[in-house]
């Protein structure tokens, strides 16, 4: 029997394809770390919400996201364009996607709860639908610009490269617009100008630099892919009874879902746990996310000579020591801080790689069963996924803060409790995520055997004679 190259006659994808892929991940990480590492605590101490009402606004989201996700999963699937399926809406959902990455970090005309909560929820609503609108279609990019096993590892590699990229850069920019600027208002407004701007601009060059490359990749898949007889219940049906596809969102969900509430709690833990200032927050945030980047090229290599599963089982036990060594920390330990968030992000650079990699090859699988190729519907619950963990970790860590009666605006008169809830968020709640994550990484079944054995089956079913 062929190997699956020579019936899928795809040369291996160019360094600016891969390049261009990369820097649309900006346009969505750039926004979303801002989102996540101050977004909570711009509500609380800059527009003055309570915690729990600032969990809220961003869980009032989600209940549209339940909707917006799959469904715009499912136009993206059948939409039908001289530019194909994802790039109208990449290009289109752009504009409202930076506009409302400012507007984010506007104060509320009035500063009546109700109001506040009401103004924040339509921005957040306005946001989340541009958000999904625009990384969805550019995530399903990643199953449809190559079927190659470690061609589509490398390719999210570069994406996780600038995703973590994305986050350093969130970090500098405010440090550099929190040490320039003064008033704190102005400093979240022109944070979100230039995180918008940003936004857009990679949209673009990343639509522009990989369209000659998937407009090639299409017409492949248009020999042998066909059309199912299957029910649309069927094939949901289907979706949810994909056990690898299962494995992947658990694992992504538990290890996004680690990383967002330990981002969320961590300005709290190093200013009021460790008595230390902003600056060192960015500072240890920006090492984390740095060690991760140069850790990518690691993970990358070991990953096409042990596999996608193997780095992830070997890396997030790194993450999971680093989890528990902030719980232990104490006031003081400045230099163990910074050594603890190096050892934190050799872990967390596989959950980067592995689960987004992971996905398309599941995408292949569902294609055996129902004969279409539905990457929408997948990457729309995975990016669901996604910004539900950020939703849940705020709501969460407001919620429990508001409980442990912290005091919004005060670094040296927070109660014990509140110190209690912020340790206990930042240690023992995540490792208890990424266990879980590491548990259905153990059980996942695709290697890279398996998958080649996929593509042929879906070869040989339509082409009979072969």
């Amino acid at each position: 029997m062929s190997s699956p190259q020579e019936f899928h006659p795809q040369t291996k994808l160019n360094f600016s394809t891969k390049l261009a892929y990369g820097i649309g991940e900006l346009s969505g990480s750039l926004p979303s770390n801002i989102l996540v590492f101050f977004f909570l605590f711009f509500l609380t101490d800059i527009a003055g919400l309570k915690p729990g009402l600032a969990g809220i606004i961003v869980m009032i989201g989600k209940i549209w996201d339940a909707i917006n996700d799959p469904l715009i999963g499912w136009l993206s699937d059948r939409t039908r364009s001289p530019f194909g399926r994802r790039y109208p809406w990449m290009i289109l959902g752009s504009i409202p996607l930076g506009l409302s990455c400012v507007l984010l970090w506007t104060i509320s005309p009035s500063n009546h709860q109700p109001f506040q909560i009401i103004y924040y929820t339509i921005i957040a609503l306005v946001f989340y639908t541009a958000f999904t609108a625009v990384l969805l279609p550019y995530s399903a990019l990643s199953a449809e610009l190559t079927q190659d096993y470690h061609d589509r590892t490398n390719l999210i590699s570069f994406r996780s490269a600038f995703s973590i990229g994305g986050s350093i850069l969130s970090l500098i920019l405010a440090e550099l617009i929190f040490n320039w600027v003064n008033n704190e208002e102005k400093q979240y407004l022109i944070l979100g100008f230039v995180a918008g701007l940003i936004t857009i601009i990679s949209i673009y060059i990343s639509v522009f630099g990989t369209y000659k490359r998937y407009n090639h990749v299409q017409q492949d898949y248009s020999n042998y892919s066909k059309t199912s007889s299957l029910s649309f219940r069927e094939k949901l049906s289907l979706v949810f009874t994909n056990f690898p596809f299962i494995c992947v969102m658990i694992i992504y969900l538990c290890s996004w879902l680690s990383v967002q509430t330990i981002a969320a709690i961590l300005p709290y833990f190093v200013i009021n746990c460790m008595g230390l200032t902003e600056e060192h927050f960015t500072r240890m945030a920006i090492m984390v996310q740095g060690t991760a980047l140069m850790m990518m090229v690691v993970w990358s290599y070991l990953s096409r000579r042990l596999g996608k599963k193997v780095i992830y089982l070997m890396g997030i036990p790194f993450t999971i020591v680093a989890e528990l060594g902030l719980f232990l920390l104490q006031p003081g330990q400045v230099i163990l801080m910074y050594l603890i968030a190096i050892v934190a992000g050799i872990g967390i650079a596989t959950a980067y790689i592995v689960p987004w990699s992971m996905l398309p090859d599941v995408v292949d699988l569902d294609q055996l069963k129902t004969g279409e190729r539905r990457e929408g519907i997948f990457f729309a619950l995975v990016v669901q996924l996604q910004k539900i963990g950020i939703a849940v970790a705020l709501f969460v860590v407001g919620k429990i803060l508001d409980i442990a009666g912290y005091i919004p605006g005060s670094t040296g008169q927070q109660p014990e409790t509140a110190l209690w809830a912020i340790r206990m968020i930042i240690g023992p709640v995540p490792i208890t995520l990424l266990m879980i994550g590491f548990v259905f990484a153990y059980l996942y079944p695709i290697t890279q055997a398996i998958h080649q054995d996929i593509l042929s089956k879906i070869y040989q079913n339509n082409n009979p004679h072969y």
